[in-house]
Parts: C-alpha cells; sequence; structure tokens
C-alpha cells in the first residue's frame, strides 16, 4: 500500500485566451493526481485528506473509488472545496492562483494511523504550506518516518501561496531528516536554493530533479548520478506531469522491492536507468493531453 497525504481541489481550466476566457472544472491537486496516476497504474494506494461535502468534493472521491485508490483515510468537512484557476501558457506550461480562505482540506488533523500495510507515503503541494493542515502533514511525515516507513516529498512549489519565503525554505530543510526520496523541478530548485547533494546529506537517500521535456536526473546518497533524456510528445499541456512522475517513481521502486532501507542506492545505474525512463514515458503521456489525465498501465511499459 502506497498512501499519499495532501489535498484535493478543483482546477479550473481556461478553455480560451483573456481574462474572460470559460473555465472547465476538472479534478486536481498535486497529491491527489499523485493518488489517482498510482490507481491506474495498478499500485495499491490509498488518499489522506480533508475533502468537503460538497458536490465537488463527491466528485473528487468517485474518482478515486473509480481508480481503485482507496477512501478510508479521507476525513470530511462542511466547508467548500479549494479551487485553482490555471493558466495555460502557448508551450503548454501552467501556473495557477488558488481560493483557499476557509476551504476543507487546509482543515487536516492528524490521523491516529494509517491503513495496514502501508510502505510508502508521499507528501507535497499546498498541503504543506496552508496552516493548520500543513502542521498536521509535516506530524504525520515525521511519524511516518520515524517508524521507518518510505517517505517522498515533492515540493511542487506555489510561491503565490508562500508568504514567507525565507521561513519555508528554512521549514523545507527541517523536512530533509524525514525523507526518503525528494522529487523536485528544476524551477523549484532554484526557488528553494541549495544543491543535489547539499539535500542528500540532509538526510534523503535520493534526489530527483524533473527537466521538463529534457529529462530527469536521480542524484544518490553513495555519489550515483543517472540521467535519462525526456519523451518526444506534442504536448497539449504540462497539468500533472510532474505528479505523474511521482506516481511512476514509487510504484516503479515498489515493483523493484526498493522501498525499504538501502533500496534506492542498490539500484544502481541499470535499475536507476530503466526506473527514470518509466517515469519519463509516463509523464508524457499526461502532456499529451488536457488536463491532469495520467496513464493507465497498459499505456506505458515499465
Amino acid at each position: 500500500m502506497i498512501v499519499v497525504a495532501g489535498e484535493a481541489l478543483i482546477d479550473l481550466v481556461p478553455q480560451g485566451t483573456g481574462a474572460l476566457a470559460a473555465l472547465r472544472p476538472a479534478l486536481g491537486g498535486g497529491p491527489y493526481n499523485t493518488a489517482v496516476a498510482l490507481g491506474r497504474l495498478g499500485s495499491p494506494a490509498a488518499f489522506c485528506s480533508r475533502v468537503s461535502h460538497d458536490a465537488f468534493g463527491e466528485a473528487l472521491l468517485d474518482r478515486l473509488r473509480e481508480t481503485g485508490v482507496g477512501v478510508a483515510p479521507v476525513q470530511r468537512g462542511a466547508e467548500p472545496t479549494t479551487l485553482a484557476v490555471a493558466t495555460v501558457d502557448a508551450d503548454g506550461s501552467a501556473a495557477y492562483s488558488f481560493y483557499v480562505d476557509g476551504t476543507a482540506d487546509r482543515l487536516f488533523t492528524l490521523p491516529a494511523a494509517l491503513p495496514a500495510g502501508t510502505r510508502a507515503v508521499s507528501f507535497g503541494t499546498c498541503s504543506l504550506v496552508l496552516e493548520p493542515g500543513a502542521s498536521a502533514y509535516e506530524g504525520l511525515l515525521r511519524e511516518t518516518a520515524a517508524r521507518g516507513v518510505f517517505t517522498a516529498l515533492d515540493p511542487n512549489i506555489r510561491a503565490g501561496l508562500i508568504p514567507e519565503a525565507d521561513a519555508y525554505r528554512a521549514r523545507f530543510r527541517g523536512w530533509l531528516p524525514s525523507v526518503s526520496l525528494l522529487k523536485l523541478s528544476e524551477e523549484d530548485a532554484a526557488w528553494l536554493g541549495g544543491t543535489p547533494r547539499e539535500w542528500l546529506a540532509a538526510g534523503p537517500a535520493a534526489v530527483v530533479i524533473t527537466r521538463g521535456g529534457d529529462g530527469l536526473t536521480a542524484f544518490t546518497r553513495d555519489g550515483g548520478e543517472y540521467a535519462v533524456p525526456g519523451e518526444r510528445v506534442d504536448v497539449v499541456d504540462t497539468i500533472g506531469a510532474g505528479d505523474t512522475v511521482n506516481a511512476a517513481l514509487l510504484h516503479g521502486l515498489a515493483a523493484r522491492d526498493a522501498l525499504g532501507p538501502g533500496g534506492l542506492v542498490s539500484l544502481g545505474a541499470e535499475g536507476w536507468t530503466a526506473l527514470l525512463g518509466f517515469a519519463a514515458r509516463a509523464a508524457a503521456v499526461t502532456c499529451s493531453r488536457a488536463g491532469a489525465e495520467p496513464p493507465y498501465a497498459h499505456e506505458v511499459t515499465d
């Protein structure tokens, strides 16, 4: 069982140009997309979050159930669902503005327990910024790591939501001793400051940097560095691409029985190259269609 902890929200995606273009609601949120991608790839997965009782919240949970993702850890609330308004550039890259005040997902509280058989827990995006839920997710990260469970972190920076950048950067560094696998985009890496080797020294066994169409690079604590090129594809948009990479990495690591102590380093050059190539192919499928629509297992091979 791989548990994904974090927000579920509604992306409002413009269907044309200009400030008043029609908006299409789409199910989203970085952790939510990761959970859906895991389910589509065939990994046993569960989602740990707080979701509204409104119609958007019901739709979010329906998709998880349809994808085979467990929803037993999901908390519920009467507050509305968070909204994210996406802006898609000519090259398909997406930026977001958020409507988060008083929404359900930011009121997440620390759960008493995770599902039996949990092998890994994935964290990231807005859920680690918006209080009071951010402190609860942070507590879950630390507790999970202290029990020896594999942890994955994708900061997935949304700078517009972070009122004090330096305070967040310090908090990020404080998470690293509790992180097994750190994955982030090169843009996030530049915003956070530091280098993969500095982050590795603080705790993670591996750091994966995504470079859009240029591919992915993994750095391991034993000095390894492994890179693969991106998969060429006609990009519709990049919504959910990084979340798909998260899921593909976790799915591939589970398939290689590499979610235990020493598993990431033991992959070696051949294992890392195959794993990163799989993640690149999965992300390319997501980029080839509108919105966060990660691939099913039959669409990508490991």
